[in-house]
């Protein structure tokens, strides 16, 4: 992958990522605080616990940090996953988010 598709693809996951935060604040009504700057997308809950997305240029990378773990996510096929676990990374933030919510949260890209 080039260095301007890596970008291009990356910037893309963490808008669509915003975006769907934004419809389920919205939509679902629950409680998260959010934040994007440059590389990077704050996730902050009620309890004060945060997910942290950031782009990682060098390595071709996405990174996740949760409450739980950190994850470094690879494009591969069409998708991000992580490279440890092979956690595809909707799925992920998924989990992630319903555990530090404390609610059931399926979290995916608008169609």
């Amino acid at each position: 992958m080039q260095e301007h598709q890596y970008h291009e693809l990356a910037d893309a996951t963490i808008l669509a990522i915003e975006e769907a935060v934004e419809a389920l604040v919205e939509g679902a009504g629950i409680d998260i605080e959010f934040e994007s700057g440059g590389e990077i997308l704050e996730l902050e809950f009620t309890n004060r616990s945060k997910i942290i997305i950031n782009k990682q240029p060098p390595l071709m990378q996405l990174w996740v940090a949760t409450k739980f773990n950190g994850y470094h996510f690879e494009y591969r096929d069409g998708l991000w996953i992580d490279n440890r676990s092979g956690v595809e990374l909707w799925a992920l933030l998924s989990d992630a988010m319903s555990k530090q919510a404390g609610v059931a949260i399926q979290l995916k890209a608008a169609e």
